[in-house]
């Protein structure tokens, strides 16, 4: 399917879902369901063993839950994921910068970070990065391109230079590659990408944690052919399978 196909199944989809789904909704239980879903997922590719129900079992109790089979340290991940989206939801009038996406990773990672790694939370990494066969590159010459990728960013949601789901998809990759901290560089990346969503009142694009390997070859793809496409599709594709998913589950509900 070439790009202007994908636009047009994903801009139908949108219309049905937000007429079967969103607008149906209160909006602050709809809010509340997409914040446990991402968190749990998002984490969830991150190793974090909470699912869904767990999740939404933590948001409503807090840390006084009782922990079956599950750490302390991921009911703080998942407590420090809330955290982090709920202050870039209420903050969808503040610009891209590096400040913003500082604030984003210290609560991101406030009680986890310092705990598996000699860092802190809301800094840079002070040296070159690896995360499974992936290299990088020079740490120095990343962090400079960091506020360069902001502000291209930022001006192609000011100008809506392209759909939404291009401008989120292709700043995730390149924000992945730059890999600016020294952890919490996916879940950070995947908040933003849904940041720039919604901030262009678009639908949050949930990647399953079950699709983990799915999701990293169209980033290694797209860095590999230097061709942000793969990850584009992906993200499109992803997009769409949820609001279907979501609306057959609706228009085939029985009593």
């Amino acid at each position: 399917m070439n790009m202007e196909d994908m636009i047009k199944k994903y801009e139908q989809t949108r219309e049905k879902y937000d007429r079967v789904i969103a607008h149906t909704f209160n909006k602050h239980d709809f809010d509340l369901y997409n914040e446990n879903l991402f968190t749990a997922h998002s984490c969830g590719i991150e190793g974090n063993t909470f699912s869904v129900n767990d999740t939404t079992a933590l948001k409503e109790h807090g840390i006084s839950l009782k922990l079956h089979n599950r750490s302390m340290y991921e009911a703080f991940e998942i407590l420090d994921h809330f955290k982090a989206y709920e202050y870039a939801m209420q903050n969808l009038n503040k610009n891209l910068t590096e400040d913003f996406i500082k604030d984003l990773h210290f609560k991101i990672t406030e009680h986890t970070i310092s705990y598996r790694l000699n860092a802190n939370p809301g800094e840079y990494t002070t040296s070159d990065m690896a995360a499974g066969d992936t290299l990088f590159g020079d740490h120095k010459k990343n962090l400079k391109l960091v506020p360069v990728l902001l502000e291209q960013t930022q001006k192609a949601i000011d100008l809506e230079s392209e759909h939404p789901v291009i401008i989120s998809a292709k700043f995730h990759k390149f924000f992945i590659y730059l890999h600016p901290f020294r952890d919490g560089n996916g879940r950070v990346g995947r908040l933003l990408s849904n940041f720039i969503l919604t901030k262009m009142k678009h639908p949050l694009i949930i990647i399953p944690s079950e699709q983990k390997n799915t999701y990293i070859e169209a980033l290694k793809a797209s860095e590999k052919h230097r061709d942000t496409t793969p990850i584009i599709n992906y993200f499109f594709e992803v997009a769409i399978g949820r609001m279907l998913s979501e609306i057959n589950q609706k228009e085939n509900t029985h009593l």
